[in-house]
């Protein structure tokens, strides 16, 4: 008969799957107690290997705590690779031979998708990564260790997805191991799920940069997206009386030269664009890493040289339009009116350019989401300026 101390000793000598062989016969309060003296996840990962009755039954004769805990990925935040962890199925010890590990991967490909295998030391430390098509090719006598992979990438269960997402982009591997400063095996996290529960960050952005929380979805109820929505649309709202008071202060001017209000939207909607466009590379750079620190102000200086080179060219346009309407309905100024609209242009969409690339930058620095509302302060900063440099200088040359 096989004693609690030598059953415990066994398991932690041999791979999860044999480990959970080992316990099948021994009651279930001993076998709870053996895997108690286990790290957690490894014990995870020999539950894993169980049947579904065997693994109820250990768990209800073990303490509440440790039955919650071999169960869960606790501790680890929902951005984080240890939230989307799985346990590892696979997993062998280095001194197995090909022709063993084979033998177990029969059995253990009718419960699981195994992708790779990975090999562990007694303490669970990572020591490397089986590739199947090597394993099938390798001599039936030849371990482990020599045929696995000695240097594994992997992922800590702490890192933030979008972290995480940065250091896998480029490696395509379909399955990678979490480990944890030590290097011990916690468990696996696809690259499909990764880059699926990133994805829905990304996709959340263009909801933040117009105040509408990345938690909303389409069976949100009503009340709960009124309570998301509504306090970034009062916001919205004072910053349009902002807007409109700068029109106002200029109402003198408009009445002298009414022609001047048909032209306040297109420099509006025109330097609005351009902001978009600047935010939109921003936030780019920010989620996807490329904006290094101190790239900050050589971006602003790209989108500042864009603003200028974007609102000289569509500038011309503008004034030759500003000159026709100018011609067809009489007004004498035509060419007054059309230098007003070219350097109003000119000056809007440099200055949205560089609030478009500022924005975000000051909101990351401050901690808050880049994306969180940005869209709504970049539209207040180019609707006053737009409007009042144009107006401000309507006001002086006509």
């Amino acid at each position: 008969m096989t004693t609690p101390s030598s059953l415990l000793e066994q398991v932690r000598q041999s791979a999860p799957h044999d480990a959970a062989h080992a316990l099948e016969a021994a009651p279930e309060a001993e076998a709870a107690l053996v895997l108690q003296d286990l790290n957690p996840m490894v014990a995870q990962q020999v539950l894993h290997q169980m049947s579904d009755e065997r693994r109820c039954a250990i768990l209800a004769a073990a303490p509440i705590e440790k039955a919650r805990q071999w169960m869960q990925n606790t501790g680890y935040p929902e951005d984080s690779v240890g939230w989307l962890m799985e346990p590892p199925v696979a997993v062998f010890r280095p001194s197995m031979t090909v022709r063993e590990t084979i033998e177990a991967l029969r059995k253990l490909t009718k419960k699981a998708f195994i992708t790779y295998g990975y090999v562990t030391d007694e303490s669970n430390k990572l020591l490397g990564v089986l590739v199947m098509r090597d394993l099938m090719l390798g001599e039936p006598g030849q371990t482990l260790s020599q045929v696995m992979y000695p240097n594994v990438f992997a992922l800590s269960p702490e890192k933030p997805l979008t972290d995480a997402m940065k250091e896998a982009v480029n490696r395509h591997y379909p399955v990678y191991p979490v480990c944890d400063a030590e290097g011990r095996l916690l468990g696996l996290v696809r690259g499909q799920t990764l880059f699926e529960a990133r994805a829905i960050e990304i996709s959340a952005q263009a909801g933040s940069m117009v105040g509408v929380e990345k938690e909303e979805r389409l069976t949100t109820p009503v009340s709960r997206s009124l309570r998301f929505r509504h306090p970034w649309l009062q916001i919205n709202l004072a910053t349009c009386f902002v807007a409109a008071a700068v029109v106002a202060a200029f109402q003198h001017t408009l009445d002298r030269v009414v022609i001047l209000a048909a032209f306040l939207p297109v420099l509006s909607g025109q330097s609005g664009n351009t902001g978009c466009q600047a935010l939109a590379v921003t936030l780019r750079g920010v989620t996807l890493g490329d904006l290094k620190p101190g790239d900050e102000r050589s971006l602003v200086f790209k989108e500042g040289m864009l603003g200028l080179l974007n609102g000289m060219l569509v500038g011309v346009t503008a004034a030759l339009g500003m000159f026709g309407y100018a011609w067809i309905v009489g007004n004498p100024h035509g060419l007054s009116l059309a230098l007003v609209v070219w350097l109003s242009m000119v000056v809007s969409c440099i200055v949205s350019g560089v609030s478009g690339a500022l924005i975000p930058l000051l909101l990351r620095k401050l901690g808050l989401d880049p994306a969180t509302a940005s869209s709504i302060f970049l539209t207040t900063a180019t609707d006053v300026v737009s409007m009042g440099v144009f107006l401000s200088l309507a006001s002086v040359l006509v």
